[in-house]
């Protein structure tokens, strides 16, 4: 079977498809995104909730504050999937935005035991865009690196990549519907503390899964001897932009010499 284009380990050792990724990997991967997507779910369901509640803001404001982050959660995978394709590669990305997922996390809990309330309110928002951050590089990257398992050019591991997605969707959808039920009865029933503790400690969780299974993944270097897209697109700009200077100096010069000779005494 062709293995054209098979992974190879970022520290210069070629992949064996026997010891290395396959369902083996894969199955890790969906629990570490079963466990974020928990975490996830477990602490923006409920925002406004909290914004109105404990901090004491408006709906209008929280509404407003929520929309802000909930759009840097959208827009900061983009800087990451560039971040992760140009220069660190997803295995090194998803290890570092996912201990800054961690690290939120952890001070958006220690931010609901402040009695301070202005203080309270700075470390909360600092944490909450923390967190959008670490989120941000974790999301494109995962479910990428887990395609990354199975080998698309043989036949067996391709059939097991659509498999895959669909076991990973699955997941999700349990995970995210249990995440929103139980988080919401702790945080509204019980305690904010406990309500933002639980997503902090299933993301922790996530993060260990992942690293446990640092030995058996298939980490893409190049595949095929291709190299970066944005790379490309980026000299396709550059070139193009020398091409334009070009082309004004080509034409200034033709226009320099089609003009028509003037033999005019008032310039003698």
């Amino acid at each position: 079977m062709s293995n054209t284009g098979v992974a190879t380990e970022e520290l210069g050792k070629t992949a064996v498809r026997s010891s290395s990724g396959g369902w083996r990997s894969a199955r890790l991967i969906i629990c570490v995104e079963m466990a974020e997507r928990f975490a996830y779910y477990g602490i923006s369901t409920n925002l406004i909730t909290y914004l109105t509640g404990p901090l004491g803001e408006s709906t209008a404001s929280a509404a407003a504050n929520v929309n802000a982050w909930s759009g840097t959660v959208s827009f900061l995978p983009l800087i990451w999937a560039f971040i992760a394709d140009a220069f660190l590669g997803r295995f090194r990305t998803i290890i570092i935005s996912s201990s800054l997922y961690v690290m939120g996390l952890g001070l958006l809990t220690f931010s609901t035991m402040i009695h301070s309330q202005e203080l309270q309110v700075t470390l909360f928002f600092c944490s909450l865009y923390l967190v959008a951050i670490g989120q941000g590089g974790y999301k494109p990257c995962i479910k990428v690196f887990g395609a990354d398992q199975f080998d698309g050019n043989d036949i067996k591991e391709a059939k097991a990549k659509s498999s895959f997605f669909d076991w990973l969707m699955f997941g999700n959808c349990i995970t995210i519907l249990t995440s929103q039920l139980v988080s919401s009865y702790i945080q509204e029933n019980l305690s904010w503390s406990l309500g933002f503790g639980i997503p902090s400690v299933s993301m922790l969780l996530a993060l260990f899964l992942f690293l446990l299974g640092t030995t058996s993944y298939r980490v893409i270097t190049e595949r095929g001897g291709k190299k970066n897209p944005f790379a490309r697109i980026s000299r396709v700009f550059v070139e193009a932009l020398k091409n334009r200077k070009q082309t004004d100096v080509d034409n200034l010069k033709e226009n320099l010499l089609l003009l028509p000779h003037q033999d005019s005494k008032e310039y003698r």
